[in-house]
């Protein structure tokens, strides 16, 4: 039930000379010196306090800040008697945010009222309302007793009590099992069809007792509308308009057209008014009434219930996906009986969206042809033989989320076939061959290694190149060139370039250089072959180089037969750059990969 307090005491006139206006709405300003000193001003406020509406036993806060020079008093007073000294009411200060607050806790049905925020300095006061509603649960024995006695002394009061406690029955006890008041808020309003799908959200099992119930339920809740209202029709649930706000709408006729209508969101009283670029707004079109929220947020998600007094007449519950377009409707132009198709595509899956011509609902049938992909995510509008009519603003709703587009219906040139549909023309356009270039200039992508080895080993260079056409390798040896030189055993295999000294001696030491090159480009990579006098050394790995070079992997002389059996009678009978391929004996990857570092 509702408290609502009315302003018994309006605002006090001023003891000043004068009236000043105040920036902020609702604030009155009094003046109470003839001439304010330069640098000095009345008080003021930069934010005033809100009304608030707020269940029993909560937490009410009224919040201002003031202005002025010096700086203001503030106080806090109510049109009902004065603020007890209790702990429930408590006036703070902020020093940090320059907020005045009152703090009142616990709220209870007595303390709805209009509570007054005073800021006064030697120069004047300024002054502004602001009203608290107080939602009240439950049975009240005191405020009973007051109704009792006023209805002993007051006939008319008496009768009014009389039809409260009729239609008023005490709560029932909660047994196992039975759903919240909820549910049934949603069921008592919803269309039949969607019964099935209301108890499966709520997990009510036992459709048939709950049918059962819900035939008494409406009949109580005729009984009770039917002391405010005449009648109640054509109720449509809440949706989402294609201009991005949404609505809900009913016919009803008052008995008394001056019964105050309430409008709830998740049982919390919610302010309105009739101006429609308000957040929420009523507009009343004769026996028609319409409830407009505007600006549409995921906040504003939840059930919403108009009450006329203390007797629901509607609720309505407003959901919103979490879905947002990825690709939005465009413009479709279209010659006359010839087909329109808008498409989009959703971020998460929806089975349904709307869609809407002209500000109304178009829906599937013969001349539209409303469909959605596999996956949920992608849908289509198809406007059919398309007339001059149908040319206008068409749009796609989801959720909160909208977009639309026009669609232009061009005049038919062809004026043989009259009112016969055209036949459509489909264009189909085979992308163009693309040729793919492979070639590319010559890089390392392996490149040489430092090498120190002992006199008298055999030391293996090796390295690996990409490029195409086939890049030509050459070996040099402080800028001489190696390809010719018997000594060196060359081989290029699969882009792997190595290279074999099978007696290292003080001769080989220096800068070694292998250079690829091809009709694109020219790439080369050095090393540093450095020879130690280590006659006591036996194969095995080569000790660390100073500087971070890695060790190089060289092996004793006593491999130089093995080797020379091997890959000598291959090496003589080719030339250095054209390996043959028939010879089954020619230098394979995996021979390479044994011989690296």
């Amino acid at each position: 039930m509702w408290k609502k307090s009315k302003m018994r005491d309006p605002t006090a006139s001023g003891q000043g000379t004068a009236q000043k206006r105040s920036k902020i709405p609702g604030v009155m300003i009094t003046q109470l010196v003839a001439n304010i000193p330069a640098g000095k001003s009345t008080p003021d406020f930069q934010r005033k306090p809100i009304t608030l509406t707020i269940q029993e036993g909560k937490l009410a806060v009224f919040k201002a800040v003031v202005t002025g020079d010096p700086k203001p008093q503030v106080n806090w007073t109510r049109a009902k008697g004065e603020i007890s000294e209790d702990n429930r009411f408590q006036s703070k200060y902020d020093e940090s945010s320059g907020e005045y607050t009152l703090e009142i806790h616990k709220v209870s049905g007595a303390d709805a009222d209009t509570y007054k925020c005073f800021a006064t300095n030697e120069y004047g006061k300024a002054v502004c309302t602001a009203t608290l509603n107080v939602i009240e649960v439950g049975f009240k024995k005191e405020k009973a007793m007051e109704e009792l006695d006023v209805a002993a002394t007051d006939p008319s009061e008496f009768r009014k009590l009389l039809r409260k406690s009729k239609v008023k029955e005490k709560p029932m006890k909660k047994e196992d099992g039975e759903v919240d008041e909820r549910f049934w808020e949603i069921i008592l309003n919803a269309d039949r069809k969607d019964y099935e799908r209301i108890c499966a959200e709520y997990g009510v099992k036992d459709l048939r007792l709950i049918l059962k119930k819900l035939e008494e339920k409406k009949q109580e809740r005729v009984e009770e509308q039917n002391q405010y209202v005449e009648y109640l029709r054509n109720l449509r649930h809440i949706e989402v308009k294609g201009d991005g706000t949404a609505s809900f709408e009913f016919e009803m006729e008052l008995k008394d057209p001056t019964s105050r209508i309430f409008l709830y969101k998740d049982g919390v009283m919610i302010p309105y008014s009739d101006d429609t670029s308000q957040k929420h707004s009523l507009k009343t079109v004769g026996k028609k009434v319409v409830f407009s929220i505007k600006d549409l947020v995921p906040e504003d998600a939840g059930l919403y219930q108009v009450d006329v007094e203390e007797v629901n007449v509607f609720a309505t519950e407003f959901r919103i996906p979490k879905v947002d377009f990825l690709v939005k409707i465009q413009e479709v132009k279209a010659k006359e009986r010839e087909d329109a198709v808008f498409e989009c595509a959703l971020s998460h899956p929806l089975a349904k969206i709307k869609w809407m011509g002209k500000n109304s609902a178009l829906e599937d049938g013969d001349k539209y042809s409303i469909t959605v992909s596999d996956d949920k995510l992608i849908h289509r509008l198809v406007v059919k033989d398309c007339k001059q009519l149908d040319k206008g603003i068409y749009s796609a709703v989801a959720g909160i989320k909208s977009c639309s587009a026009w669609l232009v219906v061009e005049a038919d040139s062809d004026s043989a076939a009259p009112g016969k549909k055209k036949a459509q023309k489909f264009v189909v356009t085979i992308p163009t061959k693309k040729e793919c270039d492979l070639r590319c200039a010559p890089t390392f992508i392996v490149p040489l290694k430092l090498h120190t080895a002992p006199k008298g080993y055999e030391c293996y260079m090796s390295c690996a190149v990409k490029g195409n056409p086939k890049p030509r390798i050459t070996w040099y040896r402080n800028n001489i060139s190696l390809n010719t030189n018997t000594n060196y055993y060359i081989s290029n295999t699969c882009g792997v370039c190595s290279m074999l000294i099978l007696r290292v001696g003080p001769k080989d030491m220096g800068e070694y250089t292998i250079t690829a090159e091809n009709a694109l480009g020219r790439a080369e990579c050095s090393t540093t072959l450095n020879v130690r006098d280590d006659s006591g050394a036996h194969g095995g790995s080569g000790s660390a180089i100073p500087g971070g070079g890695s060790a190089p992997h060289c092996r004793s002389s006593s491999w130089k037969s093995e080797y020379t059996a091997r890959y000598l009678p291959v090496h003589a009978s080719l030339s250095p750059l054209q390996p043959n391929p028939s010879t089954p004996t020619t230098l394979s990857l995996f021979d390479t990969l044994l011989c690296r570092d």
